[in-house]
Formats: structure tokens, C-alpha cells, sequence
């Protein structure tokens, strides 16, 4: 299986790399995105384009060709931002990078991670709700052999996983214990980082006919190789 990961510097993007470069199946992971990963390894392949946020359709086509699955984790918080801003960032990087995906590689599964709270509908008072929901809307349309919306509330990084928001780091440092002890007695709403990347791999390897999962759906997904 290829694969190909956005957003890998980020908390979930690299606990997806971590469960694909672990994965046998996996025989090779690219990554994209505005700079490289300080890391090596002989399934990777990494690939920076300083302009990706304002230009993803100038990625050369060798890199989209021939991909089983495409785990979209890139994710910007909406503090501070204006809508236009946020959907900047949000629907049309998203859209643009996974259209030009498509053409390429239709037969990929595409998994894109969203949020608890998106909306559907499109017309909730949250700004980032709405933004987030019209986007997970037009990915559903694509031609691909499978696009799955993953929405997760709260997740426990692990194996050295990092959120790139300054906030988000002290709150997943201050409450590590608190989430571990949770994560052990409601696992199918505290998720880990491990458990994300391993839902991934289960369903482009298996596919499901859940469109849209919450963190339950997603921690099913993940347990269907991982009983234990």
C-alpha cells in the first residue's frame, strides 16, 4: 500500500506516519507539506513546497500517481481568524490538494480529519463548525474509491506526538495522566494518536460504510486488527 500523509508535522499527522511506517503493508509513505520532517526512514518520502498552503494544485503529478490512500491531517485553529481566513486554510487548501489527487489516483481511499462539533447542515453559529462541515461535504463528493470523514473530540498523543498549538501542548502535558486513565476507561471516546493511525490503515484496508465517524466509529475501526 501507498500512501501519502498531509500534515505530518502535526499531532495526528505523525501518529498516522508512525502506524505507517510500522505497518508491513505499507511499502512506501510520502509526505507533503511546507517543510521537511527531521526524520529518516526507507519507506519515506518527503517532499516540501514552501507555497503548498496558497498553491497545493502546483504539486508535480510523479508524487500523486499510482496512491492506494491519502490521510489528510493538516488542521489550523480559528482563533484569531476570519472566516475567509479560516476557509482559506481549510476548504480551499483541502479541496484543491484532494482534486488534484483525485485525477490522479481515483482509486485512493481518502480520509480527511475533521472535528466533533462539524456541521453538516453548513449554518451553525460557530464560524469554524461551518467551514469545517462545507468542507467535509464537497470531499464526500468526490470520485474516489472511498472518502471517510474522521471526527474525533479528544485525543491523547503518544509516542512522542506533538500538537503545533502552543495551547493545545499544555493542555495534552498538564492532563497526560487524566487522559491516560480515561483513555483506559472509556476508549471509544478518549482516542490516541496510535488508535487514529490505526483506524486509517483498517479502513483503506478493509473500507466501511460509515461516511462520517465519530470517535467511537473511529476507535471500531482501529480494534478491527488490534482486538487487545
Amino acid at each position: 500500500m501507498k500512501v501519502i500523509i498531509i500534515g505530518a508535522s502535526g499531532m495526528v499527522g505523525s501518529g498516522a506516519l508512525r502506524e505507517c511506517l510500522h505497518a508491513p503493508e505499507v511499502t512506501s509513505v510520502r509526505t507533503i507539506g511546507r517543510s521537511l520532517l527531521n526524520m529518516e526512514h526507507e519507506k519515506l518520502t518527503q517532499s516540501a513546497f514552501p507555497d503548498f498552503a496558497d498553491h497545493p494544485e502546483n504539486i508535480p503529478a510523479a508524487l500523486l500517481e499510482d496512491i492506494d490512500a491519502c490521510f489528510f491531517c493538516l488542521g489550523a485553529t480559528a482563533a484569531g481568524m476570519s472566516e475567509g481566513q479560516y476557509a482559506k486554510l481549510t476548504y480551499e487548501l483541502t479541496l484543491k490538494f484532494a482534486s488534484r489527487l483525485c485525477d490522479y489516483s481515483p482509486n485512493a481511499t481518502f480520509i480527511y480529519v475533521s472535528g466533533a462539533g462539524a456541521d453538516s447542515t453548513e449554518r451553525s453559529n460557530t464560524m469554524w463548525a461551518r467551514v469545517r462541515g462545507k468542507t467535509e461535504n464537497a470531499l464526500l463528493k468526490l470520485p474516489f474509491k472511498q472518502v471517510h470523514i474522521f471526527r474525533p473530540a479528544i485525543i491523547q498523543p503518544l509516542h512522542g506526538a506533538q500538537s503545533k498549538t502552543t495551547s493545545y501542548r499544555y493542555f495534552y502535558n498538564l492532563l497526560g495522566p487524566v487522559l491516560t486513565i480515561a483513555r483506559h476507561f472509556f476508549p471509544s471516546k478518549v482516542l490516541s494518536t496510535e488508535i487514529m493511525g490505526q483506524a486509517m490503515l483498517n479502513i483503506s484496508r478493509f473500507g466501511t460504510t460509515v461516511k462520517v465517524l465519530d470517535p467511537a466509529d473511529i476507535y471500531a475501526q482501529a480494534k478491527r486488527l488490534h482486538p487487545k
